[in-house]
């Protein structure tokens, strides 16, 4: 392992042999377990948010973790030997590690073991797993979600090995281990019966009768008083036993595993047959060990007894392993339940609708019973209660696959304790939790790394490492569902020697046909043809439930939202999300987020392969013109709340009938809309120009620029304003070409390509001076002031500045007026004339208060900050800067991180030299976030700070305090 371990049972940390590498904060410790507890699966933004401050986060959550995250990759990047990646996706945040360097995957992995291992291997294993243990699991992070909602759980884990370790001792003939064990897990959980039943049997086979006796009647009193009940079966039979001087055999169940129950030896029960159904077990199981753990954490639990059955529902997509799952769990656990295991197939999706009804069930589990015929009753009723009377006192597992509702399922269900169901559907089934009590198991797509592995298994490792580069293009190709990727195994294997490229012999997405997109995985059998398993989902749907699922194989981004969705659909609201929670049931679509909704690519091929052969080609261009007005119009009033200084001229066309508007109501709602739809507006922009909606495309990357600026998105608004200046051009508009030219050129000034920005501002200029927009000119001077300055040529910049000032005068904009006189006032102060600096930098703030214009207000005062760190008034500069960063830090991010870097020149300066380097770190974090240029000698300050004493000088040449 390198020596290198992920730790989080007990202290949570990352080792390196006996060195801590960190986390040294408590909120990056929780991230860290948050992401160690499922590695290689993603953990969303808000699950993060919840398990550092529960239901009551703080306005800067989403920033505080973004850093704990850039922190965790500094702390990763230190790691030698190992191979641990911290990826953001829009989904939220993944750590791709080796299990087997998590400490707590490796107990649970021994723990697996020894469950299948003879007793003196499996008493070994129990205990190199339980020296893992260092405390309490997570005993230092922050917060007191993950200590209620996880610790406990993973306590349980704990106890449940500790006490199979002591019965392991008592079979293998060591009861002074076995006692010296139990006796510390007996005081500390008295009302635990399993350990104390196992005590008394220790202390009964050491001879220690009277102190086994003397632990039952204070347990018992326990019980009596604290909880009003009386001990369990299993306690009372251990205390039976010493009472009458037997030998319980180690064990408190009913039954020694892998033998039938007592009720069996019963008079009357000789009739009842041992029934062994399972289908045979998947040769090539990969993967799914956070599903297995929960089914033998269910296995445990229906051990323990209780007034019920166990009952658990495994949900999922077609072709997501569902009924792999439950037939792989149900071989391994099957010794646990000695009176036999019942499997049927319900038919709930399939080639027909001929579902399989309980009435038709029941009648094949009597048969597979061995009832007599003439001894089973005619009514429905009574052979349920047959059927279940039959199960009770017994221990069975029982499989119901393919269910198509709970009300297939219901009649189905043992009354008595001791038996486990397991339920596979493409529904939830949430009816049978509700009044049933089932435990739901959601099945998600698998993971690339457990893809990977699953290839190699089919495949052998030689054979994928040869083709290892195409191999992870199939992958891709697969999205994840384990269908397709046996698919692809069985044609590779069945095929030696052919290369996988010839598995993707898929069309380009601008070239698919309907029936096109999923051939690749065409078998042959219906029953494991990618295209007909889907189609048994979507053929159980309603007519407007199939429409609206066929529409959403229009949409190119990675998920959609309610909203949009029921303008893609020409919907009201309420109707679309009462059809997409249809769509959810079904498991045809799914929502990582709230609020989000999404298909795999494999689906969303199929929907898009439905639309294109049912809808035509007028309804899906209506479709995806009502998408666009959706997007377009709910992009350009929160643009105008971001952005008040800019007048741009984006004026749509009126959005269709059945569109949806969002319409945010102020400056955080719509930062927070723009944030959330980032992808969708990407995807929406590259697709109104591919299918001839150059308005719409040129519309959507005007409306963003604002948002891509100020959060630092340099590289998607260099992306999205290409793709409008050359929709722009396609239809002659000329004022849009030339907010494309100023797009450009502001992201290239970002990114540190002057000439771009040069080049693309004097082209916006040069079609504002022709279409005689004043407005626009003053824009275009603005953007070369900013470029003036950051080529050093501080006097053309002032001549820039000045003249955009004049334009908005004379355009009346007291916005533009403003921001003009803030730039300006930087200008002088740059160049040394302070005075005149303070008196238009002071009649900006002026403007901007009184306008109501926070942004920028905030940018003067960081102006402010600047010329009183001139002038050597260190602290009153400070205080400036710390006012421009109340508005700055959670809505300007990028031009927050310039202004703590000026505020730490400052606090250097004024002799306070950890509070600079605090500040520096902040502007470090969130620069590196972006990927900006300016992070380096961020950087490199910093390390002069950490090694020496403050400098002296100037404040650092940044650009002024600007908005846009």
């Amino acid at each position: 392992m390198n020596g290198v371990e992920f730790r989080l049972l007990g202290a949570v940390g990352v080792w390196q042999g006996a060195r801590l590498v960190g986390p040294h904060t408590a909120q990056q410790r929780t991230v860290l377990a948050m992401l160690l507890l499922e590695p290689g699966r993603v953990v969303s933004m808000d699950r993060l948010v919840t398990a550092l401050w529960n239901r009551q986060p703080p306005a800067s959550a989403r920033n505080a973790v973004q850093g704990c995250v850039s922190r965790l990759r500094r702390t990763l990047a230190q790691l030698s030997g190992v191979e641990a990646e911290l990826t953001t996706s829009a989904q939220g945040y993944c750590l791709w590690v080796d299990r087997d360097l998590v400490d707590l995957h490796r107990f649970r992995h021994l723990v697996h073991r020894a469950q299948r291992s003879e007793p003196a291997l499996g008493h070994e294993l129990l205990g190199r797993g339980l020296a893992m243990w260092r405390g309490t699991a997570l005993t230092d992070v922050a917060g007191g979600w993950l200590p209620e909602a996880v610790v406990p759980a993973l306590e349980e884990e704990r106890l449940a090995a500790q006490e199979e370790r002591a019965a392991l001792d008592l079979t293998l003939g060591r009861p002074q281990d076995a006692a010296a064990g139990l006796s510390g897990l007996v005081a500390a959980h008295p009302l635990r019966e399993r350990p104390v039943s196992l005590l008394l049997t220790a202390l009964h086979r050491t001879g220690r009768r009277a102190e086994a006796l003397a632990l039952f009647r204070r347990v018992r009193d326990q019980f009596t008083d604290e909880l009003g009940i009386e001990p369990g079966e299993e306690l009372h039979r251990a205390h039976q036993a010493v009472l009458l001087g037997e030998d319980t055999g180690g064990t408190a169940n009913a039954s020694p595993p892998g033998e039938p129950s007592r009720a069996a030896e019963e008079p009357g029960a000789a009739a009842v047959a041992v029934p062994r159904q399972l289908p045979p077990d998947v040769e090539h199981f990969t993967s799914r060990t956070h599903e297995l753990d929960a089914l033998d954490a269910l296995a445990r639990k229906d051990r323990g007894g209780g007034g019920a059955p166990v009952i658990c529902v495994i949900a999922g997509t077609g072709g997501v392993g569902k009924t792999a799952l439950a037939v792989h769990w149900a071989h391994r656990a099957r010794d646990l339940y000695p009176d036999g295991q019942l499997y049927v197939n319900l038919r709930g999706f399939g080639p027909t609708d001929a579902a399989m009804t309980p009435a038709d069930v029941v009648r094949v589990f009597l048969d597979a019973l061995q009832v007599p015929g003439d001894r089973i009753p005619a009514a429905f009723e009574a052979q349920v209660g047959l059927f279940r009377g039959l199960l009770a006192d017994r221990r069975m597992l029982i499989v119901l696959d393919n269910a198509r509702d709970a009300e297939q399922v219901r009649p189905l269900l043992p009354t008595s304790p001791g038996s486990l169901v397991l339920v596979t559907s493409r529904n939830e089934l949430t009816g049978l939790a509700v009044t049933e009590g089932a435990h739901q198991l959601p099945l998600d797509l698998l993971s690339a790394v457990e893809s990977r592995e699953l290839l190699v298994r089919r495949l052998g490792s030689r054979e994928f490492a040869a083709q290892q580069g195409t191999a992870d293009d199939v992958i891709a190709m697969c999205a994840g569902l384990p269908l397709a990727l046996a698919i692809v195994a069985a044609r590779a294997a069945t095929q030696p020697g052919l290369p996988l490229t010839t598995l993707r012999g898929c069309k380009a997405d601008d070239e698919l046909e309907a029936g096109d997109g999923l051939d690749v995985f065409e078998s042959g059998d219906p029953s494991t043809d990618v295209r007909t398993v889907f189609s048994w989902s979507y053929r159980a749907l309603s007519p407007a439930g199939a429409r609206v699922f066929r529409l959403l194989g229009l949409v190119d981004s990675p998920d959609i939202t309610l909203p949009a969705a029921a303008s893609l659909a020409g919907l009201p609201v309420a109707q679309t999300r009462r059809l997409l929670s249809e769509l959810l049931r079904a498991h045809l679509v799914g929502q990582r987020v709230p609020g989000r909704y999404s298909s795999h690519d494999l689906l969303w091929t199929y929907a898009r392969e439905l639309a294109l052969e049912r809808d035509g080609e007028a309804e899906r261009r209506e479709a995806l013109h009502r998408l666009l007005d959706h997007y377009v119009h709910s992009a350009v009033p929160g643009d105008a709340l971001l952005n008040p200084a800019v007048t741009a001229s984006i004026d749509p066309a009126p959005a269709l009938p059945g569109v949806t508007v969002t319409r945010p109501a102020e400056v955080t709602r719509a930062r927070a809309w723009f944030a959330g739809q980032l992808p969708a507006l990407l995807a929406a922009a590259r697709q109104a120009a591919h299918h001839g909606f150059h308005a719409h495309a040129a519309q959507l990357a005007h409306a963003s620029r604002a948002f891509l600026f100020q959060e630092g998105h340099a590289q998607h608004q260099v992306t999205m304003h290409r793709i409008a200046l050359d929709a722009a051009r396609h239809i002659d508009d000329l004022p849009a070409q030339a907010l494309s030219h100023i797009g450009l050129g502001q992201a290239y000034y970002r990114i540190g390509d002057y000439a771009g920005t040069e080049e693309h501002v004097f082209l916006a200029l040069r079609i504002y001076e022709e279409q005689d927009d004043v407005t626009g000119q003053a824009r275009a001077h603005t953007h070369l002031g900013y470029l003036r300055h950051q080529q050093g040529k501080h006097q053309e910049g002032l001549v820039h500045a000045t003249r955009a000032l004049d334009l908005h005068r004379a355009s009346r904009h007291r916005v533009g007026e403003a921001q003009e006189l803030n730039n300006i006032g930087w200008f002088h102060a740059v160049l040394g004339a302070y005075e005149e600096a303070l008196r238009y930098c002071e009649k900006a703030l002026a403007m901007h208060r009184a306008l109501g214009n926070a942004g920028g207000e905030s940018s003067t005062l960081d102006s402010l900050g600047l010329i009183h760190h001139r002038l050597g008034d260190h602290e009153r500069a400070i205080s400036y800067y710390e006012r421009a960063l109340v508005w700055r830090t959670d809505r300007e991010r990028v031009s927050g991180a310039e202004t703590l870097t000026r505020l730490a020149e400052a606090q250097a300066d004024a002799g306070r030299p950890a509070e600079a380097r605090r500040s520096l770190r902040r502007a470090l974090d969130m620069l590196d976030e972006f990927a900006h240029p300016d992070a380096e000698s961020v950087r490199t300050r910093l390390a002069e700070l950490d090694t020496a004493a403050p400098r002296n000088g100037a404040a650092p040449q940044a650009g002024p305090g600007r908005r846009r």
